[in-house]
């Protein structure tokens, strides 16, 4: 006789034995910590030289290939920045929320832009054109090793999801994926955040195509995973999602 797992029942590999809770920081770019660290005079003449912008959602805050003109802070909203592969389909490698600083990496390289950024919500951004980024720079001493810090960081954040892309397996990228989003969707308000994302572009980030997303979706649902309502998805176990996205990842 076979004895079927009970659902909702922990697999062998999801041990508490082998627990270790995730840390978010090796998937977070940290782009918030860059005018931050600035002291409040520094803050002050770094936005002073900034204007308003608004990005209705579904815009193109700036595209691949496309050549850069300045730099961007998130004031209110989240973008996506994604690659677009031959087959037409996107991968999405990070979700900028609230205080990032975005699109320095092509100026301070001097090339054209290695990927697309689109806002997911209605957007509101400061923008600080080419000629004013520059000046600051030499303006504030050690902006630019912030920056270059902070670049190496994000190589670091890319390193690591891509290892998780290419290795692990479905439902433990789901997993992984859920705890990091509800992190970032909480993070504006502090309370537990609902993950409000199309599913078209959370089976993006995943890696695997809408309708295997949908099926695991349901299976985590019923395994009381998570809970959906008006496609908002609550997780209701993180506990349970750690040890099930610390499998094979540590």
């Amino acid at each position: 006789m076979v004895l079927k797992r009970p659902v909702g029942a922990l697999a062998p590999q999801y041990s508490l034995k082998y627990f270790m809770k995730i840390d978010v920081e090796k998937f977070n770019f940290q782009s918030d910590k860059i005018l931050s660290s600035l002291s409040p005079e520094e803050r002050k003449m770094f936005l002073s030289v900034a204007y308003p912008l608004t990005f209705k959602k579904g815009k193109l805050v700036f595209y691949e290939e496309g050549i850069p003109t300045g730099v961007f802070i998130i004031e209110s909203g989240r973008a996506k920045i994604f690659k677009t592969g031959l087959d037409g389909k996107d991968q999405i490698f990070y979700i900028y929320k609230q205080g990032d600083l975005l699109g320095y990496h092509a100026l301070l390289c001097n090339e054209k832009y290695a990927d697309s950024c689109e806002a997911l919500e209605d957007c509101q951004m400061l923008f600080i054109n080419q000629r004013k980024f520059e000046q600051l720079l030499t303006q504030i001493p050690h902006l630019q090793a912030l920056l270059i810090q902070n670049m190496s960081h994000e190589f670091g954040v890319m390193v690591n999801t891509i290892t998780v892309l290419a290795q692990k397996p479905l439902r433990e990228r789901l997993a992984l994926f859920l705890l990091l989003l509800e992190q970032k969707y909480s993070e504006t308000t502090g309370k537990p955040g609902k993950i409000v994302l199309p599913r078209e572009d959370l089976a993006n980030i995943v890696g695997t195509a809408r309708e295997s997303l949908g099926r695991l979706l349901k299976e985590f649902r019923e395994e009381k995973l998570i809970l959906i309502e008006n496609k908002a998805i609550t997780l209701i176990n993180p506990t349970r999602l750690h040890q099930m996205a610390n499998a094979q990842y540590t």
